[in-house]
């Protein structure tokens, strides 16, 4: 009887856990659901319309598909573009935070002070940072410019020549590289020390050291991080909204960006929610592969 009970009691009180578990839970899957997965629904459904903003809704099926793969060459150009900036912006962000993070790994006098001045970049607002740089890049007067005056080059033209505009905007993305860099930091903090004194007493280095021990045990790190890269550079749009309007000659008409101006510019709603669907698809894509390739490089200390 008194078994009874005590498993009525426990019964009761996992149920009242359950309960408030449900409660709690129940404003962020509402945020979820009214905020993130409707709005997709709708799009996906908008994407086989021509709805135009403040004109009627009209079924045609793929249409938007096919003439964005068919007929449209903004789309391939602002695909173009935005890959062309993700495989050149991503691979030097990481390197850069990579090295940044061992740095600031080092035992030195000041080291609280590096550590802050290389994520103050991170904290201060994406279009504050895009204003700055915006300075910087004018070929009259900006800071770069001047620098480089000073060696006897000049004439740069920055974000306003065709050629230069993307490796200038790929500068620009190592401003924000302290925040992959405190990530890494995290990583390189978490690595056993008995494994570097390994390496010594089989007389390694440095390069050993680096080789066995710190880039294995950071492939969880490095996936975190270039799985977020890469999302986060295919979604580009302050840049090019602010500093460049997509030139010159669209040479920085940024999928995203085309994305806005399509609906908001030409009010082609339908036509922008095809746009974003197929960006949504491309990053599935990518890192779809990124997750199935990282069993053969991604090491999980204790895993199978």
């Amino acid at each position: 009887m008194q078994v009874n009970r005590l498993k009525s009691k426990k019964s009761g009180i996992e149920k009242m856990e359950r309960n408030w578990g449900i409660i709690l839970a129940l404003p962020a899957m509402l945020g979820f659901l009214i905020f993130t997965l409707g709005p997709m629904i709708a799009s996906l459904g908008f994407s086989l319309t021509d709805w135009n903003i403040g004109g009627k809704f009209s079924f045609i099926g793929i249409e938007n598909y096919k003439t964005m793969f068919t007929e449209d060459k903004l789309f391939s150009k602002s695909l173009f573009v935005t890959v062309y900036y993700t495989f050149c912006s991503v691979p030097l962000v990481m390197c850069g935070a990579f090295l940044v993070a061992m740095l600031l790994n080092q035992k030195v006098k000041g080291l609280s002070i590096f550590r802050t001045i290389f994520y103050l970049p991170v904290l201060v607002p994406s279009v504050a940072n895009t204003m700055l740089w915006l300075w910087m890049f004018n070929p009259d007067f900006g800071l770069l410019n001047s620098i480089l005056g000073s060696f006897g080059v000049s004439g740069q033209q920055w974000i306003y020549h065709e050629q230069t505009s993307i490796p200038s905007l790929v500068l620009m993305s190592t401003w924000g590289l302290g925040n992959a860099a405190v990530i890494f930091l995290a990583g390189l903090q978490g690595v056993p020390t008995h494994l570097y004194e390994a390496v010594e007493v089989d007389g390694g280095g440095a390069l050993s050291k680096l080789r066995h021990v710190t880039i294995p045990m950071m492939t969880p790190t490095i996936f975190f991080n270039l799985v977020m890269a890469l999302i986060n550079t295919f979604q580009i749009f302050n840049e090019a909204y602010i500093m460049t309007e997509g030139g010159p000659n669209n040479s920085t008409l940024f999928y995203v960006y085309y994305l806005y101006r399509t609906a908001f510019t030409d009010t082609k709603m339908g036509y922008a929610s095809a746009l974003a669907w197929v960006l949504f698809i491309v990053i599935l894509f990518i890192t779809s592969i990124l997750f199935l390739t990282s069993k053969r490089w991604v090491y999980y200390e204790g895993g199978k």
